[in-house]
């Protein structure tokens, strides 16, 4: 495994995303994964998969310290009166006391980000969270929480793959001793079809999916949280510690990211960042 070193906290690089993974199946791949030894799990309030996932986490054995657990507070639940009661709720479903990381899932401008803030902090001061983080905001947006809230966030959660430049963000992150964690980080499968990942893949040994998340892993500061439904797929994406690529190969990668194939963008979705030609 690669680890992610913050805060006295060494965060497992590869974690396992349960995003449109509902009810027994849920849990029944989030025991999968952590059999198959994934200790970083992703999960979000509007997944609605929560209980699943604790119910996995404790079905598991697994002591609940060795596991590095996300989830997201969502959009409708960022005001004052909701967000804390959101969060409790959250725990109960995932049948423990603390999450290891709180995220805001989106950036939501008609409350205050100074509201939104204050009620990350009160949970995270009354041990709810450990970590408290961002998802999907923009680096003015990052920018506004860090420096002029001067509120300690450490992670932004956001689109990343072979096929969409962060470079802002991984700036940004990078500068502020902070993490990036990629989701859909196998571009929903686009990696398969890829000239030059089939290329690295094969002098490798390798598929196209493990070559992108190696890729990823071998960036300073850069985590992803693939999701996988069956075990052939949970096993291939764990498998992805026993080779390095090499300086060319990671430079071949990254000059894919400009065809900036964004394929998350909602309408509620901020205006992204832009990268230079």
């Amino acid at each position: 495994m690669i680890y992610i070193d913050l805060e006295n906290r060494k965060i497992p690089a590869l974690g396992f995303g349960t995003w449109q993974l509902k009810g027994e199946a849920c849990t029944h791949s989030v025991l999968k994964a952590l059999e198959i030894g994934y200790r970083h799990i992703d999960t979000a309030q509007i997944y609605e998969n929560e209980e699943h996932v604790g119910a996995a986490l404790v079905k598991s054995g697994i002591k609940r310290d060795d596991i590095f657990l996300t989830t997201k507070v969502w959009m409708s639940n960022l005001g004052e009166k909701l967000f804390h009661k959101s969060v409790e709720e959250s725990l109960v479903k995932l049948k423990t006391d603390h999450v290891d990381l709180l995220l805001i899932h989106w950036p939501v401008t008609d409350i205050p980000f100074a509201e939104q803030m204050k009620s990350l902090r009160m949970v995270q001061e009354s041990g709810l969270a450990h970590m408290i983080g961002l998802s999907n905001f923009t680096v003015p947006q990052m920018r506004e929480v860090v420096e002029d809230l001067g509120i300690r966030v450490l992670n932004n959660q956001v689109e990343y793959h072979p096929f969409l430049s962060q470079k802002p963000v991984l700036d940004y992150v990078r500068g502020h001793d902070m993490f990036l964690t990629a989701y859909s980080p196998l571009a929903r499968g686009k990696v398969r079809e890829d000239v030059v990942l089939r290329e690295i893949a094969d002098k490798h040994g390798k598929n196209p999916g493990q070559i992108a998340l190696r890729w990823l892993l071998q960036q300073d500061r850069v985590a992803a949280i693939p999701k996988a439904a069956s075990e052939e797929h949970m096993r291939g994406n764990f498998e992805i510690f026993d080779f390095v690529l090499d300086a060319d190969e990671m430079q071949r990668i990254s000059l894919l990211t400009r065809t900036a194939s964004r394929l998350i963008n909602p309408d509620w979705a901020p205006h992204w960042d832009q990268v230079a030609a």
